[in-house]
């Protein structure tokens, strides 16, 4: 009895850790990512020149886009780490160099100071970020699906977006707290730096977490020839699954972003709504994703990865345009059309880190996620919110990116014909 007590101790204690140091690490990951999006104003009027102040917010997004060239080239890294050293050690070194991004940024000289160096340093900074991200998510979603137990796969996979999405709350509620408590000209002068210093702090703190973590049964139980195995025979080999990966992310990852990290943003730059209203709007939108997820992640491990899969894509797609047509010029809109999109955003979201961790075999399962899911982010999510602002305020076509988001919607749905169902599936095999 004492015994099976001790046990039953030891494993939730061994859940917990998981959980929490996965769990946190990707928070940080998400919140320093996210930030940059929720501060594009302040940082346009510090790192670029004022003289046209249009210009340096698109100059300020486009190095947001430019952040996401260095994903792939983090994706292959760190998923070499992962399927060669081990996922626990992917996972720490990412969370360590993403908080040196967010610090760079954070003590970043201003452009009145020494110029285009301001610029330079933020590009760099960005770049650096961008490789930690594409190891983060591929490298964390792989860990935490081989440490699930199978029949609640899909329930464990919510934690990637539960987390990152405390991360980006996290840093929204900084922000309208900061908008309320400085004023405009201290937020200009160096409130502003405060979230990005913040999350170099708690980087380091999720660094010392995730070094303590055990690594995976599964990988552990690679035999030695498998973990040596050249990757890019495996990457050829497995192509089929890299496209499907690439398709049903492109839709996700661009309705992901419009709706649940450039919103707030992009309703004050290009609706003009305060911005300390759509700072709390945004809030409202992403306690409700929150809330979503469990519920999507649960029920796919009921009746299947496949058929929730198709109700966020479709769900997405049909209610996009009424959201939009809802969302003018005011902070209530934001926060009803943000949440409607995002429990929808939700079904997907909830269950794609344990979909992509079971279309591939343990020897190449990190990697083969993360370069083709880091390739789709970039071309696709690092350039949405510049084509939103680009189409939306300079050429006042804004129908035309609510199109082009929506046949991407559509892609995703088609893709999702063409993976097998894989609720349960054993993942040493």
């Amino acid at each position: 009895m004492t015994t099976t007590f001790n046990q039953q101790r030891t494993g939730r204690a061994s859940t917990a850790k998981t959980i929490i140091g996965t769990g946190i690490g990707n928070a940080v990951e998400w919140y320093d990512w996210a930030i940059y999006a929720t501060f594009t104003p302040f940082i346009a009027s510090q790192l670029f020149s004022k003289a046209d102040p249009a210009s340096a917010v698109l100059s300020t997004l486009a190095i947001f886009a430019v952040g996401f060239v260095a994903r792939p080239f983090g994706g292959f890294l760190f998923g070499w780490i992962g399927d060669r050293v081990g996922r626990k050690t992917s996972m720490t070194l990412a969370v360590g160099l993403a908080s040196l991004g967010s610090l760079m940024i954070g003590v970043a000289p201003t452009f009145a100071s020494v110029g285009a160096w301001a610029s330079l340093m933020l590009l760099v900074a960005r770049l650096v970020q961008g490789l930690a991200h594409g190891g983060e998510l591929p490298s964390s979603q792989t860990y935490l699906s081989e440490m699930a137990p199978k029949e609640r796969r899909g329930f464990w996979a919510t934690l990637i977006y539960t987390s990152g999405t405390v991360g980006i709350l996290f840093g929204t509620l900084l922000g309208a707290v900061l908008n309320m408590a400085l004023s405009t000209e201290v937020m200009n002068a160096w409130g502003w730096r405060i979230p990005f210093l913040i999350g170099a702090a708690m980087g380091l703190y999720a660094l010392i977490m995730r070094s303590r973590l055990h690594e995976s049964d599964v990988f552990e139980g690679e035999t030695t020839t498998e973990k040596r195995a050249p990757i890019w025979p495996q990457i050829v080999r497995y192509r089929k699954q890299a496209l499907q990966v690439i398709g049903l992310t492109v839709g996700l990852t661009v309705i992901y972003y419009i709706w649940g990290v450039v919103a707030p943003s992009y309703a004050t730059t290009a609706l003009k709504i305060d911005r300390g209203e759509a700072l709390w709007a945004g809030v409202v939108g992403n306690i409700v994703f929150i809330a979503a997820l469990p519920f999507w992640g649960k029920l796919s491990d009921r009746i299947g990865r496949k058929k929730v899969l198709w109700a966020g894509a479709i769900g997405a797609a049909v209610m996009h345009f009424p959201m939009t047509w809802l969302l003018k010029d005011s902070a209530w809109q934001l926060a009803v059309s943000m949440s409607v999109m995002l429990i929808f955003i939700a079904a997907s979201a909830a269950i794609v880190p344990a979909v992509y961790a079971e279309l591939f075999p343990t020897s190449i399962r990190t990697v083969g996620v993360g370069v083709p899911y880091s390739i789709c982010v970039a071309v696709f999510g690092g350039t949405a919110p510049y084509l939103q602002q680009w189409l939306g305020t300079t050429l006042q076509l804004p129908n035309l990116f609510n199109v082009y988001a929506v046949v991407l919607l559509a892609i995703s749905a088609a893709f999702i014909f063409t993976i097998p169902e894989t609720k349960g599936k054993d993942l040493t095999h």
